[in-house]
């Protein structure tokens, strides 16, 4: 039988409405926790939890150790590691991100809460008055929400637009895609998206035959982190790099977003 944990953590917003103490409060089972779960909250609000702490309260089944730089959590379906520095941490056969990277603090690996509910199939709520609260009904990891297709395109639209690029860089170019595919000015689905050519071919990985090489693996993280939620170019629908291309339509006509590694986003 499942055994229903709830989980509260306030929030620094809420600490304007709450009680100051309030800012300190992360319940499990009724009870307060939140210096056993190491927990501490970052600049943006973020509450952080540490992981061996958080999995042996929620997952008492699994073996918390650390290999190879990363701390894991394994047992009862569920396979998860997080290395300190990196903005992300697998859970099973998914990669889920992580903006301010995974902590490490006092020989404690610590991880966003929300991301580590995301990880074990739990879901948050918040609210001024209650903070935030992560319900977990047992340790069940979600399926990836994308097909094997859609992974297979994304990676390799990424690997061959941003080869050479760091992970922000990859990130981005998904998220143009991504992007794409949520407007009602681009096709509906990822791989109609890449293969676009109402206006004329839309990636120059298409033309060159490119998009058919096998991606990096780096191209395939970011893939992962990008259909699992991963946004960090905004709502930017092109990009280019100016350095390479003299077709400077885009610039011309676009409104500029940001600039990433050597490629310029525009929406």
């Amino acid at each position: 039988m499942k055994i229903r944990k709830t989980v509260m953590a306030v929030a620094a917003a809420a600490a304007l409405i709450l009680p100051a103490s309030a800012a300190e409060i992360l319940l499990v089972g009724g009870q307060n926790v939140w210096d056993q779960a190491g927990a501490r909250i970052v600049e943006d609000g973020t509450t952080y939890v540490s992981l061996r702490a958080m999995a042996e309260l929620l997952t008492p089944e699994a073996e918390v150790f650390w290999l190879d730089g990363m701390a894991h959590v394994q047992g009862g379906g569920l396979s998860l590691s997080a290395r300190p520095g990196d903005t992300w941490l697998t859970v099973n056969d998914r990669a889920l991100y992580v903006p301010h990277g995974v902590l490490l603090e006092d020989g404690r690996t610590l991880v966003p809460v929300r991301v580590l509910a995301e990880a074990l199939g739990g879901q948050v709520e918040w609210s001024h008055e209650a903070g935030i609260t992560l319900t977990a009904d047992g340790v069940e990891p979600a399926d990836a929400p994308y097909t094997a297709e859609e992974l297979d395109w994304m990676a390799r639209i990424i690997s061959a637009e941003s080869r050479g690029e760091p992970l922000l860089g990859k990130l981005a170019v998904g998220t143009v895609v991504l992007n794409r595919v949520a407007s009602d000015e681009f096709p509906d689905s990822i791989y109609d998206v890449i293969f676009d050519n109402q206006w004329g071919i839309q990636f120059q990985p298409v033309a060159n035959g490119t998009i058919y090489n096998e991606p990096t693996e780096e191209s395939m993280l970011a893939a992962k982190l990008c259909l699992d939620g991963a946004r960090v170019a905004g709502d930017s629908l092109y990009f280019l790099a100016p350095e390479l291309t003299d077709n400077h339509w885009i610039m011309e006509n676009r409104e500029y977003v940001t600039t990433i590694g050597c490629h310029w986003f525009y929406r």
